[in-house]
């Protein structure tokens, strides 16, 4: 059975930062690309940010504008979104994904909902002014 659990939201003053963390369960995990998706409510699910198979490739939303970075360790099947200079506008609900798609145009596949095969729960992140 696949998992992926989500940690590390929570409240913060805007400017401040948050490390977000999914571990993931029952894949072969350097297997799957990973991505952070967000909603916010009353709003769609976006795209926030995706990590290749092998790490070496990571794709940020334009929102983003250099605040984050994301990473993984393939040892401890975990993937991590740090985030930097939180706004209010950040306030949503993050879920990490897992997808299996590979190809040429990587930005496009991955910041693509449907192309993720497993969802976490997600986890709440509060940005106050």
């Amino acid at each position: 059975q696949v998992q992926l659990v989500e940690s590390g939201g929570g409240l913060v003053q805007a400017g401040g930062s948050l490390r977000l963390s999914c571990a993931a369960s029952g894949l072969t995990f350097s297997n799957y690309a990973m991505g952070w998706f967000r909603q916010a409510p009353g709003k769609e699910r976006e795209f926030v940010a995706a990590i290749n198979r092998g790490g070496d490739s990571v794709y940020f939303a334009v929102f983003v504008k250099a605040r984050f970075t994301m990473f993984r360790d393939n040892t401890k099947n975990t993937v991590y979104l740090q985030m930097n200079s939180l706004n209010p506008e950040d306030t949503a609900v993050y879920s990490c994904a897992a997808s299996l798609r590979t190809g040429v145009f990587e930005y496009r596949i991955l910041s693509t909902e449907t192309n993720y095969d497993y969802w976490g729960q997600g986890t709440q992140v509060t940005v106050s002014s």
